[in-house]
């Protein structure tokens, strides 16, 4: 602890109700968790990792919900049984929880970024980084996609009246009638804006930019009506509870900012987590704890009224997260390559590729545990030096094109020399 001596501590704890003085993590994801999504009426949590899964978690015990084929970005809850997320893949699944089936989505061309419902829950709309944005009926039929922006669709916001509000990496905010498909710039800010949050009634528009600017506008005119920016960028990540009046705002550089919209003054600024950027944000039912993610695969939960007390969160207890200064150069080329999708211990794994042990001499697309592409499936392909050497020297995406891996090389013929030494040492089983 570092704001609060024990003492101090201890007695603000006691001083507050039970349930805000418990900091839990949420534990199980095998990759960084990219989205966080709470059910108010029940407090349910349901997380998206870029292990292809989403999580959905009773207490801390999550039930995995599989069926996207690359990282999941966003989830949201859409009632009655029903939770929505969205991922790399380009889709959207629908997920029955009750009755543990889902359907899938599809007619986007690019990775959906963000979901949002309708006041009526009769609409689910998408962002898309192929610059449109889907209408999905919830009850069935055919999608609408409306077209416009000069750029991706980060994030998507519904207003009181039906209206459709949009953020994109073309730095503008828009509106949109839904009957018509016409839409009109709220704003242009010149740079790319990743999140949107709209307050209670429309009231206020809040958006996040890649420069760090954290501005609240009227969702009318346009007209500023506050400017929260800090030197700090990118905004990654907001939260807004309506209840308690909370707006919560991360950053890549790990610092989450509350603002309290009743009197528009910031309450906390803290640095959550040690390394990297915090990129999911979601508020518990009551308001009193703050969910947060970032590089780890971790969700951290803080109680609000003591997040200064807390040291930041995530800093070396993953592997991907050591410093690479201290790595010989073999390992540092796995985990700055391969590390946040690949375990090294024997199967089954969590994470979004299929575990490394055992790799030399084994056929790739050759483990009953993992869900290979077809590519990789049919792919005459055996792991070993040459191999290996050639998947990073060309690249996936031209050695085995189609494959799920992301487009990487390792260019320096001794770094990819150091990571064969390395994965050789690294990935074998008793047995050799």
């Amino acid at each position: 602890m570092r704001a609060l001596g024990a003492s101090c501590l201890i007695l603000l704890l006691a001083a507050l109700p039970a349930a805000s003085q418990q900091f839990t993590t949420l534990k199980g994801h095998g990759g960084p968790v990219m989205g966080i999504a709470v059910n108010h009426a029940t407090d349910q949590v349901a997380t998206a990792s870029f292990d292809n899964s989403v999580g959905l978690w009773q207490a801390r015990t999550p039930t995995w919900l599989e069926g996207h084929d690359a990282a999941v970005n966003t989830v949201i809850f859409l009632g009655n049984g029903w939770l929505a997320s969205a991922a790399d893949d380009f889709s959207i699944f629908l997920w029955d929880l009750e009755r543990a089936g889902h359907k899938r989505l599809e007619g986007h061309q690019g990775k959906v970024m963000g979901l949002a419902l309708s006041p009526d829950y009769r609409t689910l709309a998408s962002a898309s980084w192929d610059g449109s944005i889907g209408i999905w009926p919830s009850e069935g039929g055919t999608p609408a996609f409306l077209q416009g922006h000069e750029g991706p669709v980060n994030a998507v916001a519904f207003g009181h009246d039906g209206r459709l509000f949009s953020a994109s990496a073309d730095g503008t905010v828009r509106i949109w009638n839904l009957e018509t498909g016409n839409h009109r710039i709220l704003i242009d800010q010149g740079f790319g804006i990743n999140r949107i949050v709209l307050g209670p009634e429309d009231d206020w528009l809040a958006y996040g930019a890649v420069d760090g600017v954290t501005r609240v506008i009227d969702p009318v005119d346009g007209m500023e009506l506050w400017d929260f920016s800090l030197d700090r960028r990118p905004i990654l990540a907001m939260a807004h509870h309506a209840e308690t009046g909370q707006l919560a705002v991360g950053d890549g550089h790990g610092y989450i900012m509350v603002i309290d919209t009743n009197d528009w003054q910031i309450t906390r600024d803290f640095r959550a987590m040690q390394r990297g950027p915090v990129w999911a944000l979601a508020f518990n039912a009551t308001g009193e704890n703050i969910l947060a993610a970032g590089l780890s695969d971790v969700v951290y939960s803080w109680p609000v009224e003591l997040l200064d007390a807390f040291e930041p969160a995530g800093g070396m207890e993953r592997s991907f997260l050591r410093d690479p200064d201290d790595m010989p150069n073999g390992e540092r080329q796995f985990m700055r390559k391969c590390s946040i999708c690949h375990a090294l211990t024997p199967p089954p794994s969590r994470k979004a590729g299929p575990s490394l042990y055992g790799l030399f001499g084994r056929k790739a697309g050759s483990l009953s545990d993992y869900a290979y592409s077809p590519t990789l499936e049919n792919a005459d392909i055996i792991w070993m030096d040459e191999t290996i050497d050639a998947l990073f020297d060309m690249g996936p995406d031209h050695y085995i094109p189609g494959s799920k891996m992301p487009m990487q090389r390792i260019t320096a013929k001794s770094d990819r020399q150091d990571l064969i030494t390395y994965l050789r040492k690294a990935t074998a089983t008793k047995e050799n």
